[in-house]
Order: C-alpha cells, then structure tokens, then sequence
C-alpha cells in the first residue's frame, strides 16, 4: 500500500490516453453485442434507458473535441480535483444531451467509433499542456483526460448494473485513475490529517480535520474496495447502506465520511 498524498499526484498522458482508449474499446465491444430490448432497458441513472448511457458514454470522449474548438484561456485557473464537484452544475443539460443523442444516432457503433477516432486525432494533434476551458475552469488537456478515464469506468459500472451478466471489463489503469482522482477529491473536500482512507491496491489519503496521525495505526481508518469506493463517490451508494453491509469497513469516532460524500455533483 502507498503513502497517503502529501502533495498534488501527477499522471502519466501517455499512459492516461492508453486508459482512457482501453477502456473505451471494452464499452464499444460490449454495446456491439446488445440487442433493441438491452438497449432500452432502464439504468440507474434516472429515466435514462442503456442507449441513452451509451450515448453519453461518447459524450465523455467528444467533450475533448468540443473543448479543443473554444478559445484557449489565458492561464489555468481549476484543479484537478475541482472536476467532480463542478459537473454537478451541468446535470441538465447532461441528460437533455444524453437523450438527444440517443435518438439521434441509431447506428450506435458508428456513432462510438467516431468519438474514438476523433479524441485520437485530436491527442495527436494538441500538446498535453493545452489549456481546455471545463466546467471547473481551466484544465490541461492532460488533466482532462485524467476525468475521461473517471467518466468512463464510472459509466462502466451503470451499464453492469443496468444489464446483469454484461461483465464489461474495467481496464486497471483507467480504474486506478479513477479511484485515485475521486480520492484525492475527498481529501481536497474535507482537509485533514485525522482520518485515513484506503482503497487498495491504489490509494491512501489521510482528510478530516482533526488531530493528525503521524505513527503507528491510525485511530480513523476506513477501507473498502475500488469499485464500491467509485458507487460512493458517485452516489450510487449510500454511506450508510455500504457501512451496513460491510462493504466499508470505517473504525474511529471521525471514520464517518457520510457528510462529505458524493463527490460527483
């Protein structure tokens, strides 16, 4: 198991495009084999139907696409971990979009495969450090891509929710990233040093004011696994229903991080 952050952690382009790519091409060779009836089954998500995530899971590739076309910003004004909060400001407009093209595009392999090859050109074509205009503020585009991989391994889970026995794969770079950006969003929520949060194998942070923990076992610890750590900082499970059943294991009077969570929105 890694330290707990101590300072801002940095990502890889390279490897974050290949996360980001893999995982993609598990969603795209699942939606290939769904039939009219898996695709309007119900999500999750509302009164999203599958065709409809499908349709917004290309969203998360084509928002690069629509970025690269807006002026560059002076100077980068966000942090990564100001993403997962901001998206909430654009939940309506998401799902007017969602449904829209869900319709739109019938053909919803061609309509992936032109995502894919968009972002790959686009990559290509821009340096890492681009500035994008986001919902947060400005971000690199190398930090973008960092909220792609989080986008994609998120939507992953709904769709293997919505469709028992799918099993779409997550790649584990794109699951590292995500879990290691929505974790450093909670230590950046709720600053601290009193608590300490572990999703193995890929992260530590320590959050929560109080007093500091500096040797031996800490006296808050909470720990659970990548995926059910990504259900709660995404709202697709509750605190208190994942403390209930042992999903989370969370010892010590400030192991409680119910107040701070979701992260997404």
């Amino acid at each position: 198991m890694p330290p707990a952050r101590k300072r801002p952690r940095s990502y890889d382009p390279a490897k974050t495009r290949a996360a980001v790519l893999a995982q993609f091409g598990h969603v795209r060779t699942a939606v290939g084999t769904l039939t009219p009836e898996q695709l309007a089954a119900p999500t999750r998500l509302g009164d999203w139907t599958v065709r409809e995530l499908v349709a917004h899971i290309g969203v998360a590739l084509l928002a690069v696409d629509r970025l690269l076309d807006e002026p560059e910003p002076a100077k980068q004004d966000a942090r990564l971990t100001d993403w997962p909060a901001a998206i909430a400001t654009d939940a309506g407009a998401i799902a007017d979009t969602a449904h829209r093209l869900g319709a739109d595009h019938p053909d919803l392999d061609a309509y992936l495969a032109d995502a894919e090859r968009r972002l790959t050109a686009r990559l290509d074509a821009h340096p890492s450090g681009r500035l994008l205009p986001t919902s947060a503020g400005a971000l690199p585009l190398t930090d973008y891509v960092v909220t792609r991989a989080v986008e994609l391994v998120v939507h992953t889970d709904d769709l293997n929710a919505a469709l028992p026995g799918l099993d779409v794969p997550y790649d584990r770079q794109a699951l590292a990233t995500c879990v290691r950006l929505l974790a450093d969003a909670l230590a950046a929520k709720a600053p601290g040093g009193s608590t300490e949060v572990r999703v193995p194998p890929f992260a530590v942070v320590q959050c929560v004011e109080g007093p500091r923990h500096t040797r031996g076992t800490p006296p808050n610890v909470v720990e659970t696994d990548p995926l059910t750590w990504i259900r709660l900082a995404g709202g697709r499970l509750t605190w208190t229903d994942a403390v209930a059943s042992a999903e989370v294991s969370a010892s010590g009077e400030r192991a409680d991080l119910g107040p701070y969570l979701p992260l997404l929105g």
